[in-house]
């Protein structure tokens, strides 16, 4: 089977639009959660944002005014702030739908961090695109729902089904770079961007694709989401007076998780493809494993085996042991049953086959205290650190970690990044109706 490898990354994230910018913040303990509680343009809306029960979520900074294409706008990128004529004209912007034009500015930097812009139809033809979303264009779908209800049909716009499909993020960035390999979207709830880039490296380990841009986009801020996730408790409610500290994953005062939103894009490449052109090659992906828990439509089995079940088979097929990892990226958004799962899993998993406990030894973090639940693209952004924590030795820290209470005694990382050589990184990612992916990364051998 060929060998995959990460050659690209591009991200827009609540901490910043722009790789390097995310990853810097990141390690500096920085938060981009932020209060959304006067969010919204018009009386009614604003009145919607504050009956809400959760009023905190990780927002992309953007631009205070958005400035006309051209060099105006580039300030804006060289300030990390999100502002769409940066990468797209008006009538680009008027067909693609937030998580849509994240998704292509996302996929924009990762190309070009990669150095790969085929033109030749050969090229063009293996390189394909592999990006998906949970829940992509809520927007769009509750404007329109009500525009048809008082007005009718022609108060539809023509492009309503292709602003909310979610495939059209992937198809917007094929069309845009004249990507002909394949073109696929997955939609695995919060599990999704793991999805996208295990399945792209499938495609290439087959021979379906010499390069893969792969990853997840999310953007549904909206009041319908909140309450949607508020009536089955499942966001934050207690520290609206402090929103930076609402994402406490493993800690004993968690009460829940925090929306956010942003891309990340991952350009994965095959190895000897890579190699004959010269390319940067920052890990390669060793592994990628699924599993089902066939349990609970939200709640994770209290054992974590379905998240068991996906890292060991993500390590089988890295041909790699448990005391192998030296860091996990986990997915632990701060609720209290799915991170003591998760953490029994991974208590589980570092026993080890040879029955030796590495408990003690093994790293681990969530860098949702960081950045928020980016829900369909947060197994993405948490792969793209996977791959920053091999390619630079540093691990992102636990933001708001005081008091762990999930029964475990790993490094957690507590408020803090540390220095580690990190030669096998594991990303966890579990979605709502039991779905579990993990991927293992790891420096090139």
């Amino acid at each position: 089977m060929r060998r995959v490898v990460v050659t690209g990354l591009g991200a827009v994230t609540p901490l910043g639009v722009g790789v390097r910018r995310t990853w810097q913040r990141l390690l500096a303990g920085e938060s981009g959660i932020v209060s959304v509680a006067d969010r919204g343009n018009d009386p009614a809306e604003q009145a919607q944002w504050r009956s809400l029960t959760s009023t905190v979520a990780g927002i992309v900074p953007a631009a205070a005014t958005p400035a006309a294409r051209g060099q105006p706008s580039q300030r804006s990128v060289d300030k990390g702030l999100w502002n769409a004529a940066d990468w797209l004209d008006p009538a680009d912007q008027r067909r693609m739908s937030t998580f849509t034009q994240y998704a292509v500015a996302a996929a924009d930097m990762a190309l070009r961090d990669a150095g790969w812009k085929p033109s030749l139809p050969e090229d063009q033809e293996m390189t394909g695109v592999c990006l998906g979303s949970g829940i992509g264009n809520l927007h769009d779908i509750y404007a329109t729902s009500l525009a048809f209800d008082q007005g009718g049909y022609k108060k539809v716009s023509p492009l309503f089904v292709p602003k909310i499909l979610i495939n059209l993020a992937a198809g917007h960035i094929a069309m845009r770079h004249g990507l002909r390999g394949p073109n696929h979207a997955a939609t695995t709830a919060c599990t999704t961007g793991a999805h996208s880039v295990g399945d792209a490296a499938r495609f290439i380990a087959f021979g379906d694709a010499d390069v893969m841009v792969a990853g997840g986009s999310e953007s549904c801020i909206h009041p319908l989401a909140f309450a949607g996730f508020g009536r089955s408790r499942s966001l934050s409610t207690a520290f609206h007076h402090d929103p930076a500290a609402s994402c406490r994953p493993f800690d004993a005062d968690r009460d829940g998780f925090v929306i956010a939103e942003g891309a990340a894009v991952l350009v994965l490449e095959e190895l000897e493809h890579a190699r004959r052109r010269g390319a940067r090659i920052l890990a390669e992906l060793r592994g990628y494993g699924c599993s089902g828990d066939a349990h609970h439509p939200t709640a994770p089995r209290e054992d974590g085996s379905g998240a068991l079940s996906a890292m060991r088979k993500a390590l089988r097929q890295a041909r790699l042991r448990p005391r192998d990892v030296d860091y996990i990226n986990a997915h632990a958004t701060g609720t209290a049953v799915g991170d003591k799962a998760e953490a029994a899993a991974i208590r589980a998993l570092m026993l080890g086959e040879d029955g030796v406990d590495q408990e003690s030894r093994v790293t681990v973090s969530s860098t949702k205290g960081a950045v928020g639940h980016l829900l369909g693209a947060a197994g993405a952004i948490e792969a793209m650190f996977a791959v920053l924590a091999v390619s630079e030795n540093a691990i992102p820290p636990t933001l708001n970690l005081y008091k762990p209470d999930v029964g475990a005694s790993f490094n957690f990382v507590p408020r803090e990044a540390q220095e580690k050589k990190v030669r096998v990184a594991v990303s966890n990612s579990f979605g709502f109706g039991g779905t579990n992916a993990s991927l293992v990364f790891s420096a090139l051998e």
